[in-house]
């Protein structure tokens, strides 16, 4: 009877953690998939191996041989392998079934707080960390940060540079900041439409300027010889 109630519990924690936290705060499917499918797995091996003799060993074996299985198609990111870890934990603790009832259901409750809690928006928000590729090779450090602050507007704590290319004029460095508050910008106004005031005028009447008239200039041998005489009178 236990054991049904600690697969119950299993499924319903692997749903909390998968659809519940990682897929409502990164948006992404496939990794849920894989979570699902690896947690029932564990939890169906787990079960099947806590009624011999050597089913708490072969659990932990078990464990330590999937701790190193990466999906080597995609790389997973840190918050993305934590996820990995709990499922891995949610089935071994579930499928092994520890006495009494409660401590197992405990702490797969106990996982499910703290990835709720450490993968949060709300802790630690202005943390960041982020590859930057400058367009000019720096190699003093105290420059290198100074660049950084000002490029990300941010404070730096710490810059590690992976590539130094002296040719290209390239500097590729791991930055790990503290972004700053963002204040609300200023809106500048618009700017006022460009209006021409003309005097009033009585309608037909046309307007003139005593600019002179500019003609481009020509090849004198190009230009007819009676180009500037008169054609007034001609038939």
């Amino acid at each position: 009877m236990n054991i049904l109630i600690l697969i119950a519990a299993d499924l319903l924690a692997i749903t909390l953690l998968t659809v519940g936290l990682y897929l409502r705060r990164h948006r992404r499917r496939d990794l849920v998939v894989s979570y699902l499918g690896m947690n029932v797995g564990v939890l169906a091996v787990a079960t099947a191996l806590s009624g011999s003799a050597a089913g708490v060993g072969l659990g932990l074996g078990l464990f330590g041989v999937l701790s190193i299985i990466r999906l080597r198609s995609t790389e997973l990111a840190q918050h993305e392998v934590a996820y990995y870890f709990s499922a891995l934990a949610l089935g071994l603790i579930a499928g092994l079934g520890a006495e009494p009832l409660w401590l197992p259901l405990a702490l797969m409750g106990l996982i499910l707080v703290v990835m709720f809690i450490g993968d949060h928006s709300r802790v630690l928000p202005a943390y960041r960390h982020q590859i930057v590729v400058l367009d000019q090779a720096i190699s003093d450090e105290t420059a290198l940060h100074a660049r950084l602050a000002d490029v990300l507007g941010a404070r730096i704590h710490s810059a590690t540079v992976s590539e130094l290319d002296l040719v290209n004029d390239k500097t590729i460095v791991e930055v790990r900041y503290e972004a700053a508050a963002a204040g609300p910008r200023a809106v500048p106004a618009p700017a006022a439409p460009l209006t021409a005031t003309l005097p009033d005028r009585p309608t037909g009447t046309t307007y003139a300027t005593h600019l002179p008239e500019t003609v481009p200039g020509a090849d004198p041998a190009l230009v007819p010889a009676d180009s500037g005489r008169s054609t007034a009178g001609r038939p």
